[in-house]
């Protein structure tokens, strides 16, 4: 006998959202498939609206008929554009992984692989590996106190500066 969940793990959407276009998830679509959607609609529509005029222009209120899709259509159009211009919204896993090491070092000042792993959802063996890396190529200070590395960002002289006349 199968188990079922006692509710839907997913709610149920009873009304449409104002996001959504002809049943579409625009919330959940890239630019260019806002676009490309937004164009799937457009297209057919304004050929049907020259052909109506020009072939059978006795039939000139069916433009009134189908001419309500063109107001979703190029909104959808023109969000996909902006979009497009925009950039990526989400950037790529390797370089939210990288980020996340990055402020995790900013609100710190310095790391161990251990403490990386501790402050970001990284595992020690990747954020040892990453920074590591980062040191390598000379985006980071390493360190060595106590047996152990210790790696941070760079700093600047008037940093130094700042930090050796707190010490004082």
């Amino acid at each position: 006998m199968e188990k079922r969940p006692d509710r839907d793990l997913e709610p149920r959407r009873d009304r449409r959202d104002s996001d959504d276009f002809f049943g579409l998830d625009v919330e959940n679509m890239s630019p260019r498939a806002q676009v490309a959607a937004s164009l799937a609609v457009l297209i057919p529509v304004a050929i049907g609206g020259v052909a109506v005029l020009t072939l059978a222009s006795g039939l000139w209120w069916l433009i009134f008929v189908f001419g309500w899709m063109l107001f979703p259509a190029f909104g959808l159009l023109v969000r996909g554009i902006a979009g497009l211009s925009d950039g990526p919204s989400q950037p790529p896993v390797a370089n939210a992984r990288e980020r996340e090491l990055l402020e995790a070092l900013q609100r710190r000042g310095e790391l161990t692989p251990a403490q990386a792993a501790m402050e970001t959802s990284l595992t020690v063996k990747e954020a040892d590996g990453m920074l590591e890396d980062l040191a390598a190529k000379g985006h980071l200070d390493v360190k060595v106190r106590g047996g152990g590395l210790f790696y941070g960002l760079w700093e600047t002289e008037s940093e130094a500066a700042r930090r050796r006349l707190g010490e004082e």
